[in-house]
């Protein structure tokens, strides 16, 4: 399937069960819920997906499932997060016979590559499968800064078609299109940053929070993209606090509490992440609770898409 580069792509999560093995049924069963609320595509095995924490063959199985999930309805991109090149060019290779439509690749893992190095990682990982691929440049997370001026230097790459822009820097998008023009499709991966990132040109969301509140993160790109900056600004206001949530470490286990309280999905994540306790555990309820009474929609939940094994 041709991947359409632009709209909200949730960045999934993974299901586990009580004994932290992946859930495939219920992984399945949210990537169908968020399909069916409207999404233009799904991002499996990113950041959020706990790609990292997963072995290299249930990260398989979980892709497999969001592939199956898909049935060709929205494009699947593949998350690729591995510790080496070799590594990374073999897990595209084997997301392309699984059946996803493209990749979404970062910077080897734990060793922090100079940027010769990064950017003959992005080369080799290209040259391995024919899918098209978003890169990911996340340096807060990571520590590995992908500059306009690399995204330069790689343009003769011509799988390397977008870029998530996870600088936390709302000037990069502007740097971007100032070097490289239209070279590459622009997204969003900072969720508090939504609405600005879309003014300053952004094609496409890749979001956390989504996973928990999608109808209101449907109506935010709505209304950001044609301009209607008015009535966006009062729901973004809205949905802030909620999305500040994923630019903490512990975005994973804040996105998963939202999800439970929202009734699409549950809070179990796979160790060293712990579930929340404490004063932290009762802060971020507060947060999503009073978000949840609030809402735009009315709704306490959202029953109509509330995940269930098939």
């Amino acid at each position: 399937m041709k991947v359409n580069w632009k709209g909200v792509f949730p960045a999934a999560t993974t299901a586990f069960a009580p004994d932290q093995t992946p859930d495939l049924a219920a992984t399945a069963a949210h990537c169908d819920a968020m399909i069916r609320a409207g999404m233009h595509g799904l991002v499996v095995l990113g950041t959020v997906g706990e790609n990292h924490s997963l072995e290299y063959g249930e990260k398989l199985d979980v892709l497999r499932a969001g592939v199956e999930a898909g049935g060709r309805r929205v494009p699947i991109l593949a998350g690729v997060a591995q510790n080496t090149t070799a590594q990374a060019c073999r897990f595209a290779r084997d997301a392309e016979k699984l059946g996803a439509d493209g990749l979404m690749v970062l910077p080897a893992m734990v060793y922090k590559a100079d940027p010769r190095e990064t950017v003959e990682h992005f080369r080799a990982v290209a040259k391995a499968s024919g899918l098209p691929i978003l890169c990911y440049n996340n340096p807060p997370s990571y520590g590995i800064d992908l500059t306009p001026g690399m995204f330069e230097e790689l343009a003769d790459e011509d799988t390397l078609v977008a870029i998530k822009e996870s600088s936390d820097n709302p000037r990069r998008i502007t740097d971007l299109f100032n070097v490289l023009g239209d070279r590459y499709v622009l997204f969003g991966g900072v969720d508090d940053l939504l609405l600005e990132s879309v003014m300053l040109g952004a094609k496409g969301w890749i979001s956390g929070l989504v996973n928990a509140f999608p109808e209101e993160s449907l109506r935010l790109w709505d209304l950001a993209t044609r301009g209607q900056y008015e009535e966006a600004l009062p729901l973004y206001r809205w949905y802030t606090p909620l999305l500040h949530l994923d630019t903490h470490p512990k975005l994973v286990q804040y996105i998963k509490l939202a999800m439970a309280e929202t009734g699409l999905g549950n809070e179990i994540t796979r160790a060293p992440r712990l579930p929340l306790e404490g004063e932290e555990r009762e802060r971020i309820l507060k947060i999503i609770r009073r978000a949840i009474a609030t809402r735009p929609s009315g709704k306490k939940t959202l029953g109509r898409l509330k995940t269930k094994a098939r």
